[in-house]
């Protein structure tokens, strides 16, 4: 092979046939996406043994993209039912999905979904870690971390999520700057827990250089955690937050001198006034690289409700330069969601990622508004319901109430604006209550 990675290959001035598939889905030429992909500003997350995957691109100039979190814990093991999520997710057009699992027999779903899934794949390796061993957090060693990276890259993962910023000096300015929510990461929580037992520095940021030669050997894109988000709106934007943030940036260049592609993630609960800003920051202090965000939540009093919660900041955050939104279920806080929860989550999910496309301007994003609207006009149902980002609860919806007559609703009936005023247009009479 000429090249390592997507950015290698970028690098060397090769259109690789990723390249060309993702230019394709984004109406941009390949020597464009090629420059981006060069700088760092887009990504491609393809592990070379990820033999079924539908290639997709992440940066703020493409249309934004989606993942989908799901798998086992240790109170839910039914492997059956994150199977169904997944098709579920594939088949509403989610572009990624991360397994979460922390229980039971994690390699055989992870193996699974790299063998079969077009999706992007994601993991976190700090969980399986933590299965895999089976023993105490404190005894488990820097190697062992780093062997769990490999084996995840082996088995064909495309981006995993590393709490490489959390490192001891971040650790203490958290522990110097009270918070509400303290460390509500899990994996950020595990590696500073890991570092207060054993008085060791993190690992991932320790022996970086080891992480980023096992990406390279399979062209792994690391994901930059969190592990200092915010976990309420009264933590946004605090002083841990940046210091991992500009700790993430140092290790974003550091990637990228061994051609590693790279995207951050990022908040979490922020209020709505907080959220354009906190891209920006995002920006400055990582290089341009793709901005993975998990919605943001702009308020915390709507248990049962925050894939709207996120929906709105979601929508807020990839219209000011996020690339990337992870997906928030109406079961966020409360359970593990269920196949409903999903659904729900995905279209909430969907709808902010294309009302963001549309404020960026993204080529094509409107028409399809535009279609929409002149289904609508001309009172076209069917074509309404293909046109629905969900279309079997539009059908559904209008099935549960059905109208007197068929070219209304029974919101309206005769009282129609829409079917009036076509008819007045086309010369019509009408009396509206009695026809």
């Amino acid at each position: 092979m000429e090249f390592t990675t997507q950015m290698d290959a970028a690098r060397r001035g090769l259109i690789t046939p990723q390249m060309k598939v993702v230019a394709e889905k984004e109406h941009m030429e390949p020597e464009t996406l090629r420059r981006f992909i060069a700088e760092g500003k887009v990504i491609i997350p393809c592990n070379v043994h990820h033999r079924a995957l539908s290639p997709e691109g992440i940066g703020s100039m493409l249309r934004t993209k989606i993942n989908v979190n799901l798998g086992t814990s240790r109170d839910l093991t039914d492997l059956d039912m994150e199977y169904q999520k997944v098709q579920t997710a594939v088949d509403m057009g989610a572009e990624a999905i991360m397994d979460l699992s922390s229980f039971g027999d994690t390699k055989v779903f992870r193996r699974h979904l790299t063998a079969k899934c077009p999706a992007m794949i994601g993991t976190v390796p700090i969980y399986d870690a933590v299965v895999y061993y089976h023993k105490a957090l404190k005894d488990i060693t820097a190697e062992e971390w780093l062997d769990v990276v490999r084996m995840h890259a082996e088995d064909g993962v495309d981006f995993m999520t590393v709490h490489c910023g959390i490192n001891r000096a971040t650790a203490e300015r958290f522990k110097k700057n009270k918070r509400q929510m303290n460390i509500v990461s899990r994996g950020g929580s595990i590696m500073f827990a890991w570092m207060e037992m054993t008085g060791r520095e993190n690992p991932f940021y320790e022996y970086f250089d080891e992480l980023l030669d096992i990406c390279a050997a399979h062209d792994v894109t690391l994901s930059l955690g969190d592990a200092c988000r915010p976990g309420s709106l009264r933590d946004g934007t605090d002083a841990a937050q940046i210091e991992e943030l500009i700790t993430l940036g140092e290790l974003t260049k550091r990637a990228w001198d061994k051609n590693v592609q790279v995207m951050i993630e990022g908040p979490g609960h922020l209020p709505l006034n907080q959220v354009a800003a906190n891209m920006e920051i995002q920006k400055t202090l990582c290089h341009g690289a793709p901005f993975y965000v998990l919605g943001p939540i702009v308020t915390d009093i709507a248990p049962g409700y925050d894939h709207i919660t996120s929906a709105i900041g979601g929508a807020l955050a990839a219209a000011s330069g996020a690339a990337f939104l992870c997906y928030v279920t109406p079961a966020e806080h409360l359970r593990l969601p269920n196949l409903e929860d999903v659904k729900e989550g995905i279209v909430a999910t969907k709808i902010a990622a294309h009302a963001a496309d549309i404020a960026k301007g993204i080529p094509g994003a409107i028409e399809w508004d535009y279609k929409m609207g002149e289904a609508r006009r001309v009172l076209d149902w069917p074509a309404q319901f293909e046109l629905a980002i969900d279309s079997e609860k539009a059908h559904r919806y209008r099935e549960s109430s059905k109208p007197e007559k068929e070219d209304t609703c029974s919101m309206c009936g005769n009282f129609c604006a829409v079917k009036n005023i076509n008819r007045i247009l086309d010369g019509e009479d009408i009396t509206v209550f009695d026809e």
